[in-house]
């Protein structure tokens, strides 16, 4: 079976990797936009169906399309990718200490026109982040295309204080809830993980 992954994080690629899911990366061209009033849950559902249909609608042969959209959210405050160092270490001093929430919209769809799409929830506290921390992790150059500005797979691991929730969501692609969601498309994880060398 011909898997496309609409997304060019590498943390999706390495995640899906792990699981020994062999796939394509086909990235959606779609601009992210937001829409007045959008709660965050609907934000990342719908952004995760957009770029799987986008994707589907153009790559010319029959596969499972897997795309998925991510968000930090702190009190309702969506924390994008940081505009620069400035903004990074605004994000960080806001987290530091407090308890934040990561969503990830998980969309599918089968070239029958089954589809199946769910969000993962993670809640996040951080450890309190002194001034030199923050100085030295924007320092690393990690937290500046990252959602609010840290990397939990990455040497922001360190400022974790506890998850509650899955981890992998947390880094961007939530692996049970994948799993969980392909028998809704008539699929096991056996019919995506590819065999073991003889």
């Amino acid at each position: 079976m011909r898997i496309v992954l609409a997304s060019q994080s590498p943390r999706r690629t390495a995640l899906l990797d792990l699981v020994g899911i062999p796939h394509e990366v086909v990235p959606s061209r779609l601009e992210e936009t937001a829409v007045q009033g959008e709660v965050p849950p609907d934000r990342v559902l719908r952004l995760a169906r957009e770029k799987g249909d986008h994707v589907s609608s153009g790559i010319g042969e029959p596969a499972l399309v897997i795309a998925a959209d991510t968000l930090v959210v702190l009190e309702n405050r969506i924390l994008e990718k940081p505009a620069d160092r400035k903004e990074a270490a605004e994000m960080l001093r806001s987290l530091s200490g407090r308890t934040h929430t990561v969503l990830t919209g998980v969309y599918l769809a089968r070239p029958s026109g089954a589809t199946a799409e769910d969000i993962s929830e993670s809640r996040v506290r951080f450890h309190r982040l002194t001034e030199e921390e923050i100085g030295w992790y924007i320092a690393t150059g990690e937290p500046m295309d990252k959602a609010g500005a840290y990397a939990a797979q990455g040497r922001g691991a360190v400022f974790l204080r506890a998850i509650e929730g899955s981890f992998h969501n947390v880094v961007g692609f939530p692996l049970n809830l994948f799993y969980r969601m392909l028998p809704r498309i008539g699929l096991q994880m056996q019919d995506l993980v590819a065999s073991p060398p003889s």
